[in-house]
């Protein structure tokens, strides 16, 4: 998180100093914050014990999907772009090379995230149809 935001202060400073390259600075920040809202969702729900529910799934899935598509997929469009552009300097080619290679570091934590949330739902899904299959079955659960 801090080379995320001290990339971002140095782009800002870079392209207020130099002048130039402000809209690939745009673009990177754009991108970098448009998840920004769903994190700030996802601290209210923790906050306020909503975060396991429906809406906790929706707005975690919604992140992991916005976050992919955005920084991973967008991103790399737009360093693609930027590195065969003959205008951009060699330290601002640097720099995108930079912040893309701090969004694949969320990207892997963020994966790890979901593959364990994911794997967690589905066994609490599994148990409770064991349960009910007990239920059905029997008319009461077993105990052991």
């Amino acid at each position: 998180m801090l080379a995320h935001h001290t990339l971002s202060i140095l782009g800002i400073i870079m392209a207020l100093v130099l002048g130039e390259s402000g809209t690939e600075v745009n673009a990177v920040l754009f991108g970098s914050e448009i998840t920004n809202p769903l994190l700030q969702m996802r601290w209210f729900l923790r906050e306020t014990g909503h975060y396991h529910s429906f809406t906790g799934d929706v707005v975690d899935f919604l992140f992991v999907a916005l976050f992919t598509g955005v920084r991973i997929g967008v991103g790399a469009r737009l360093l693609f772009c930027e590195m065969v552009s003959p205008k951009p300097k060699w330290f601002v080619k640097v720099g995108g090379v930079a912040m893309y290679a701090v969004s694949w570091c969320f990207m892997f934590s963020i994966w790890r995230f979901a593959w364990r949330k994911s794997i967690k739902k589905y066994h609490a899904w599994r148990s409770r149809l064991s349960e009910e299959r007990q239920q059905k079955h029997n008319g009461h659960l077993k105990t052991h």
